[in-house]
């Protein structure tokens, strides 16, 4: 069935998942890592994250036919002490050596209360919350960074393309309340929305990005003649430059000029750093007055008289739980433009198109 406004079919989390599952193994990739991927895949595009989700399945699957993506890693511990390590990706997906990367951290912070796991030789992970939450079932907080896999900011005032999207996610535990997930780029818009746009024939808002003589840039056709916009100016361009230095130079990963567009490039190892740490809320404060503690400030929040023109206050994460419920009860929308380019990969592959009821 197609939406309300007629633009998209909607599928089942589990429609998609099993779809991105066959496209895995048709190219050669391990049942389970293939299983584990189309999960997190499936995952953010229940919570509304499309241009991270499916969205990425064909370019994905490009990397790995080209031969930029290595099927049979040995993601393994290259350096570590007792309260961080160094992971190295061994040039997997990056949602393999972010699930990984992310248990580690989990179990150091049992131990120490505080542990930093970074990566070099990762790739593209998707959302960063995905990684950012995987702590909050062990009542940990959790942060993650990422260096973007392709250069669209310049320092503020210059004009080459030498910073990146460098999102920040964090996941605070709560009581009664859902989590408080923020979930951000340090750009206006990340470049995955630009993509998106461009797919289903819609413009960019104003503000998302400016060509090189500084004037709005719109048509998502023409990105590449400008570059996005830093959120808070000068400055946005600060974080990702401090993102891209721990996620990055860190980590032994690239930043800067030496970031791989992988957007263009898909046969280059693009050698992309992350890092994620998990507090355990019990080596601060008490658990459950931690986790009360955070409601009452969330339901302060929300309580907050509103501004002329808001209807309420939103917190980090709570659009992308509308979005979650919506999709869950009645399904994930996949829009024309992309159902075209998974049918056209599904032919190029040889397996079935998405599963439809």
């Amino acid at each position: 069935m197609t939406d309300q406004a007629g633009q998209a079919r909607r599928y089942t989390a589990q429609q998609l998942e099993e779809f991105i599952a066959r496209a895995f193994v048709a190219v050669g990739m391990d049942e389970g890592d293939a299983g584990t991927i189309a999960a997190l895949m499936a995952d953010a595009d229940l919570n509304g994250s499309d241009g991270h989700g499916i969205f990425r399945l064909a370019p994905y699957i490009r990397r790995i036919r080209e031969g930029g993506l290595n099927l049979k890693p040995n993601i393994h511990i290259a350096r570590e002490r007792l309260g961080m390590a160094l992971v190295d990706g061994d040039n997997a997906q990056g949602h393999l050596v972010m699930s990984f990367c992310a248990q580690t951290a989990i179990e150091k912070a049992k131990v120490t209360g505080v542990a930093w796991v970074g990566t070099h030789h990762s790739n593209h992970a998707g959302p960063a919350n995905l990684y950012a939450k995987m702590p909050l079932a062990h009542d940990m907080i959790g942060l993650y960074v990422a260096v973007g896999n392709a250069n669209h900011l310049p320092p503020w005032g210059g004009t080459d393309m030498l910073l990146s999207t460098n999102p920040i996610a964090a996941a605070i535990p709560t009581d009664e309340e859902p989590a408080v997930v923020l979930d951000m780029a340090t750009t206006v818009a990340a470049y995955g929305k630009v993509k998106t746009a461009a797919q289903r024939g819609e413009e960019m808002p104003e503000g998302w990005m400016i060509d090189r003589q500084g004037k709005p840039l719109t048509d998502p056709e023409r990105a590449g003649e400008g570059f996005l916009l830093p959120i808070g100016g000068p400055k946005g361009s600060g974080l990702s430059l401090i993102f891209g230095l721990l996620a990055g130079t860190l980590n032994g990963a690239a930043f800067g000029e030496d970031v791989v567009d992988f957007n263009a490039d898909y046969k280059t190892v693009t050698n992309t750093g992350q890092f994620i740490v998990a507090v355990d809320v019990a080596a601060f404060i008490d658990v459950g007055t931690f986790k009360k503690n955070v409601d009452a400030i969330v339901r302060r929040i929300k309580a907050s008289p509103t501004l002329p023109g808001f209807d309420e206050v939103l917190l980090p994460g709570e659009q992308s739980r509308r979005k979650r419920a919506d999709y869950t009860a009645n399904g994930i929308p996949v829009h024309q433009g992309l159902y075209d380019s998974l049918e056209e990969l599904a032919a190029e592959i040889g397996i079935e198109m998405l599963a439809y009821s």
